[in-house]
């Protein structure tokens, strides 16, 4: 039976990696309360070191590896967060790290894990990636998986701990869903510390592993055709489904047209600069509102915002957005 993770798992990755990564504040937001209708508190991973959240499960890792796991080196496949931040944190430790991404990730995410020192192999798609990526830890190094390892849950389950910490009052918080790994620890923490409070997930369409375990009763292989690549997981694991399963109100899917409109919303009403993995909260939260009704007070976790101003105009102009 695979187990929730607790939230003394959390409390200790939260001591394990204080040091090196940074609690990110966690803001009311007048211009999404004005925009949604209803109080809005924004947790701002965009803050965090690396521009996501991923350095906190990356950290949280590498910390608790033995001296024969860090000598042989790290590899982490990534469609880019999970690669920078593997890439930076590995050689603030002084640890050896290889990213294996596609093509398609963010050039940005290319050139800052190999900035960072890290070795770099590019695949065709998503799939090669994570093909590689096992052949790789076959030959001897040390997976540091992006969202299928317990230690790396828990360490992102520190956004729901300082959320929890943090936050007023709140009945609804919205967590973007790649593999699955922020949600499952940030739903294990809110389960512990709010246990009232909804967990809804949220994906864009062509990368709806998670979604699609829900309504086939496990982890599947999934078509991906998302351009957010920082969501797109060929399918979830069997430990992240278990979390969501148990533990989340709901997934949503929005579309990629929205989670762009959503990123353009970020900028112009909360002043914050993100990605569509962090833009698709904004559909689906008024999706939640429809659902939930009156007295609803959110949570988003802003997950990240490791896209460049060119991306972002290249996508708004591919979706006819302003």
């Amino acid at each position: 039976m695979i187990g929730i993770t607790d939230i003394e798992a959390i409390e200790a990755a939260a001591a394990r990696i204080a040091g090196h990564v940074v609690r990110t504040p966690t803001v009311p937001s007048p211009g999404l309360s004005a925009l949604l209708g209803v109080p809005v508190t924004a947790k701002l991973e965009v803050l965090q070191r690396t521009g996501s959240f991923k350095a906190r499960g990356a950290t949280a890792k590498l910390l608790s590896l033995s001296e024969a796991e860090r000598a042989a080196g790290v590899v982490a496949v990534s469609g880019g967060n999970h690669g920078i931040a593997l890439a930076v944190m590995a050689a603030a430790l002084d640890v050896k790290a290889t990213v294996v991404m596609p093509r398609s990730a963010p050039a940005r995410a290319i050139e800052t894990a190999q900035d960072a020192g890290a070795s770099v192999r590019l695949t065709d798609d998503m799939d090669g990636a994570f093909s590689l990526v096992t052949r790789l830890r076959d030959e001897g190094l040390t997976l540091v998986h992006p969202f299928d390892d317990p230690v790396v849950i828990a360490g992102q389950g520190t956004v729901g701990l300082e959320l929890a910490d943090d936050a007023g009052e709140l009945t609804d918080v919205l967590v973007s869903v790649g593999g699955g790994g922020l949600i499952a620890g940030v739903a294990a923490a809110l389960r512990a510390r709010r246990p009232g409070v909804r967990v809804w997930g949220v994906e864009t369409e062509g990368a709806q592993a998670m979604s699609e375990a829900l309504a086939a009763g496990g982890p599947v292989p999934v078509a991906l055709s998302s351009i957010v690549t920082t969501l797109s997981a060929p399918s979830v694991s069997h430990v992240t489904y278990h979390h969501v399963s148990s533990l989340v109100t709901d997934v949503l899917v929005v579309p990629d047209r929205e989670a762009v409109q959503g990123v353009l919303d970020l900028a112009d009403h909360a002043k914050l600069w993100t990605e569509p993995a962090a833009g698709c909260l904004l559909p689906a939260a008024r999706r939640v509102l429809e659902r939930v009704g009156e007295g609803a007070r959110l949570g988003l976790v802003v997950c990240g915002g490791n896209a460049t101003t060119g991306d972002v105009i290249k996508w708004t102009e591919r979706f006819g957005l302003r």
